[in-house]
């Protein structure tokens, strides 16, 4: 039976020394290291490029990362189960270089939190279980860990939970995503536009199976850029700019 999160909160987290590798170098970085003197948002799942993990859990950090920082957060820790050249190329496959990849390779942070789960029985054998857990100067202050139950939950341990312990009246922005090809000005325009904002996008660019007649289907119109914010359809780069302008900010 996995530990309560109200039995967590108050203590202070496990002393562990991870395995990391740094510009090709392997680094040892400890808890304390990691947690002393700073407030820390941790979220822990059970592996890199697994479905969950790859497809929202990480993904929402990644989008609300500035937003965590304006409230407070120094760094913001994405933790698992595997090795650091897994998790180094996860965050590369990610693009998620504002956040920490940490690897607990050997499972001793997850058991010392009393999460390491076995998951033998899909071939993962022992990894941690789904929490998120905010940090202060060493010490536990809110833990969000998912429910025991089949499959592979992601209720509680979000992003935008998190978020809202942490200010309940943080604006979460809207995920924006941005339909490009390679060399239009127009392009970079609409991206540097997102950028000196601070908007953390997606970007779906021509080419990888992506063509004009896609951008047309989804968007119905056939010109570069095409910008969606929370899933409306904004468009070109100078529509974009006109959106700034009326709304300030995303």
């Amino acid at each position: 039976m996995l530990p309560s999160a109200k039995s967590l909160e108050g203590k202070p987290v496990p002393k562990v020394t991870f395995k990391t590798r740094t510009h090709g170098q392997w680094k040892d970085v400890t808890t304390d290291e990691l947690f002393q003197g700073q407030t820390v948002v941790v979220f822990a799942l059970p592996g890199a490029y697994t479905p969950t993990c790859s497809g929202t859990h990480l993904p929402r950090y990644k989008e609300l990362a500035n937003l965590f920082r304006a409230n407070g957060v120094n760094e913001i820790v994405c933790l698992a189960v595997n090795d650091a050249f897994v998790m180094n190329e996860w965050q590369k496959d990610q693009g998620a270089d504002n956040l920490r990849m940490i690897p607990d390779g050997n499972g001793e942070f997850a058991a010392g939190m009393g999460l390491l789960v076995d998951k033998s029985e899909v071939g993962f054998g022992k990894r941690s279980w789904r929490y998120s857990m905010l940090v202060k100067n060493g010490v536990i202050e809110k833990m969000f860990i998912e429910p025991e139950k089949e499959g592979d939950p992601l209720e509680v341990s979000d992003a935008e939970t998190m978020i809202k312990y942490i200010n309940p009246k943080a604006v979460v922005p809207e995920p924006v995503l941005i339909f490009s090809k390679p060399g239009c000005p127009y392009c970079a325009r609409a991206k540097a536009l997102l950028e000196s904002r601070g908007v953390i996008y997606d970007e779906i660019s021509l080419g990888k199976h992506i063509t004009s007649s896609t951008l047309q289907a989804v968007s119905g119109s056939r010109t570069w850029p095409q910008v969606f914010i929370g899933g409306r359809l904004i468009g070109s780069a100078d529509d974009l700019e006109a959106h700034f302008a009326a709304h300030k900010a995303v």
